[in-house]
């Protein structure tokens, strides 16, 4: 195997190797902008061009199409030739917050070392997104990231919509989601990695890093992860200089207390990668550290899993192939998950010690860390989920064809979809909305639900032509059954798309409908039995007029069927179905 960290050692002395990045010619203070990204890339790929190829994909909301550089060392940029080749893809985000921006300029001169010093691998075929956000990089100040040291200007984490991009990748309100989830999808990377910089505590480390949670991805993925990759990741990046820890995700104030493992639901870039068996990391470097340094630990980090991917080619492509077979066949899906506290393990920890001094804004006292006084201990680290909401997948999902933002992500995610050729009525598993909390204030646009009950009822359900249905036998299996089902986190019901059953449409006048109700009292004794019921086991509720009146129209064939009912049927029979 090639070493490709040979180079690290003259690579930050010797700036011109050959384009020398923004960054560099800065003296390592400055990022790129949006414009010296583009066409440093271009000029890359004119200077090689039968091992580099800059692509577009779609549109963001800014105006522009989302890039992607490819650097393929036996010249093929076709994503299902190199499926069939059997080449490992390794995908690379950068700038998704673009105050966050190591990765943009890490990644520039990365690709240029590899081009310069034919050192692209043949196994692995490595994609680049320059910059996501490239609304957000538009916006760039010295002030917007209040805790960060450096570089000199830089993007804003919003985007021209202000939405925070990366908790975009399920309800993909913007246009930027829609292309990378087009790039995603059309060549389908093993490893994904999204650069960012943390907030949070101060410590001696440059690099943190969050991988795919272990429990929450297929465990094929989940033990080559754990039991190789993430422990080869530290082992290499120690021996280059920059030691890694897990993201600090204190459980109070400051980290000497203990941290927990992340969770990325699938509104997160990992998370989204989770539900296509692709393992994913998010490097998070220090804002406190020095610019340089943080890009350096990032150039690092990013050869590094070009070494180990090269190196386990063969099991990493075999284990997603043996992912993919399994989520096809997969019965039971977590739809949500919860922190075991009393699994607890422990880690080395370099930090420093924390202080109280009186505040020069307040008087009162307030955190500092003494970078004078380092330490070493052990720390407390839960880092064990386990499903707190599961549910058995059906046959398969009838989807209105009204719904057509659902179909068109179902469809940018690789689902197969197929559509009814005629109208056809089907005995199905229907949801009703039995409670849910929803939002007091708005969260990326949405006023989103959670903590959704359900009441499951069999109905006989006209559907049209045209109408889809979708069989739940397919990789995809994750994504589908994640988005579609309404207690599910990150569902497309949690996030809004279906507020509309939610309300009723018609009603009633009390003078007209009294004498309604009196006949269906009179004519159904059932009814008149329900009513009796209700009112013994509610009687204050059920004291008034009106309420009574309400009891009978809601149990009559008056009250709409709809109102309350998730649209989405279960298919839970395997029938013949005319399709197209």
């Amino acid at each position: 195997m090639k070493h490709y960290f040979l180079l690290f050692a003259f690579v930050f002395s010797l700036p011109a190797l050959a384009q020398q990045t923004p960054f560099e010619a800065s003296n390592k203070n400055e990022t790129t902008t949006y414009q010296q990204a583009i066409s440093y890339y271009q000029n890359l790929s004119k200077s090689y061009p039968k091992q580099a190829k800059l692509l577009t994909y779609g549109s963001t909301d800014f105006g522009k199409p989302l890039h992607l550089l490819v650097l393929s060392k036996n010249g093929i940029f076709d994503p299902s030739a190199l499926k069939k080749a059997d080449k490992r893809i390794f995908l690379i985000n950068n700038g998704i917050h673009p105050g966050e921006p190591e990765g943009i300029d890490a990644s520039m001169m990365l690709a240029r070392d590899l081009l310069k010093g034919n050192l692209l691998p043949e196994n692995v075929v490595i994609c680049i997104i320059p910059i996501y956000n490239i609304d957000g990089s538009h916006n760039r100040t010295a002030t917007s990231r209040a805790n960060q040291n450096g570089p000199a200007f830089y993007g804003f984490r919003g985007n021209s919509k202000n939405y925070d991009l990366n908790r975009d990748f399920i309800k993909s309100d913007s246009k930027n989601s829609q292309a990378f989830q087009l790039i995603f999808n059309t060549w389908q990377p093993e490893v994904f990695v999204d650069t960012h910089t943390s907030n949070g505590a101060d410590y001696q480390y440059t690099m943190t890093l969050i991988p795919s949670q272990k429990d929450k991805i297929n465990p094929i993925l989940g033990r080559y992860l754990t039991q190789t990759m993430v422990p080869d990741l530290y082992s290499k990046m120690k021996s280059k200089g920059f030691e890694l820890i897990p993201y600090v995700n204190s459980v109070s104030e400051i980290p000497d207390n203990g941290i927990t493992g992340f969770i990325e639901s699938p509104r997160y870039s990992t998370g989204y990668a989770a539900l296509h068996n692709s393992i994913g990391f998010m490097p998070e470097t220090h804002m406190l550290k020095p610019f340089d340094k943080r890009v350096e630990s990032t150039y690092k980090l990013l050869q590094t899993y070009i070494d180990v991917i090269v190196r386990d080619a063969k099991i990493i492509g075999e284990n997603k192939r043996k992912a993919d077979e399994l989520t096809a066949k997969q019965i039971e899906f977590p739809l949500d998950w919860k922190l075991n506290r009393e699994v607890v393990d422990s880690i080395e920890f370099k930090g420093f010690e924390a202080k109280y001094k009186a505040s020069e804004v307040s008087g009162l006292d307030r955190l500092y860390y003494d970078r004078s006084k380092p330490f070493t201990k052990k720390i407390k680290y839960w880092d064990k989920f386990e499903p707190s909401t599961t549910v058995s997948k059906p046959i398969a999902y009838v989807i209105p064809k009204a719904y057509d933002k659902v179909i068109a992500l179902l469809k940018l995610n690789n689902v197969k979809v197929q559509q009814l050729t005629a109208d056809t009525k089907l005995a199905v598993e229907m949801y009703y909305i039995a409670d849910m909390k929803t939002a007091t204030r708005p969260y990326e646009g949405h006023y989103q639900h959670s903590a959704v009950k359900l009441d499951k009822v069999n109905q006989d359900i006209h559907f049209f032509a045209g109408d889809y249905v979708v069989y739940v036998n397919q990789p995809s299996n994750r994504y589908i059954v994640e988005t579609l089902e309404p207690q599910a986190i990150d569902s497309f019901f949690n996030w809004n798309f279906f507020d509309a059953v939610l309300g009723q449409k018609e009603g009633y006048s009390s003078y007209v409908f009294e004498d309604t109700a009196a006949e269906l009292l009179k004519k159904d004794s059932t009814l008149r039995a329900k009513l009796d019921a209700e009112k013994a086991k509610n009687p204050d509720a059920m004291k008034t007029a009106r309420a009574q009146l309400d009891f009978v129209y809601k149990n009559s064939d008056y009250f709409e069927k709809t109102t309350m009912r998730y649209p989405i049927a279960r298919l839970q029979q395997n029938i013949s179905l005319n399709l197209k």
